[in-house]
């Protein structure tokens, strides 16, 4: 078991996760992964990027998600069995493969996947989960879409359920809770800098 240290962010829709995860890698000068498990996942899979991020945490009214490849369209990667999978199982099981492996590469931040599950034996992780107030999340999504507060309060609706779901069908824990993660953080409370700051403090003296 390395000794490095990994912290992992599970996150509300527009609570501004991604870039917490972001701005801590650069101040701790590691690496962050998020969307580009993605394509690290699509690339091994040997689909293209756009029909991965299709079913990347969602397991909810997604045809894509209960695709089944033929192995004519799949990669050498897998096995007759694997081309059995769902779409959406094979990314899963596939994104938890890589998430092992860069854990043990190096200290890193990675941002949902139910990284925090994937990597529950290790002792090294840090397991946080970032939410903020509705509002708050609405107008970020809001300004960010260049959408009417309406249209962005549906979106963050829409993705925390997929969500939600996505984490709870894989891991039988409840998203979000303290039960499932270390330490929540309230970023309408603490503001981006400050929720960065605390976690970087906690990584320097974890």
């Amino acid at each position: 078991m390395t000794d490095h240290k990994i912290i992992t962010i599970g996150r509300q829709f527009g609570s501004g996760g991604h870039e917490i995860g972001n701005l801590l890698a650069t101040r701790l000068d590691i690496p962050m992964y998020d969307n580009n498990l993605v394509r690290m996942a699509a690339d091994k899979l040997g689909i293209r990027e756009e029909t991965a991020q299709a079913v990347d945490e969602t397991t909810l009214n997604s045809f894509l998600a209960g695709y089944v490849l033929a192995p004519l369209e799949y990669s050498p990667y897998t096995n007759s069995m694997e081309c059995a999978q769902p779409l959406g199982e094979q990314m899963y099981d596939l994104q938890s493969e890589i998430i092992h492996k860069l854990a043990e590469r190096g200290p890193c931040v990675i941002v949902g996947r139910c990284a925090d599950y994937v990597l529950a034996k290790n002792p090294n992780c840090i397991h946080i989960f970032i939410c903020a107030d509705k509002e708050d999340r609405i107008r970020r999504i809001a300004k960010r879409y260049d959408v009417s507060e309406r249209k962005a309060a549906d979106k963050i609706k829409k993705i925390d359920r997929e969500r939600r779901y996505y984490y709870e069908s894989h891991t039988g824990q409840e998203w979000g809770s303290i039960e499932s993660h270390q330490i929540l953080l309230n970023v309408s409370r603490l503001g981006i800098e400050r929720t960065v700051d605390v976690l970087e403090g906690m990584y320097k003296n974890w």
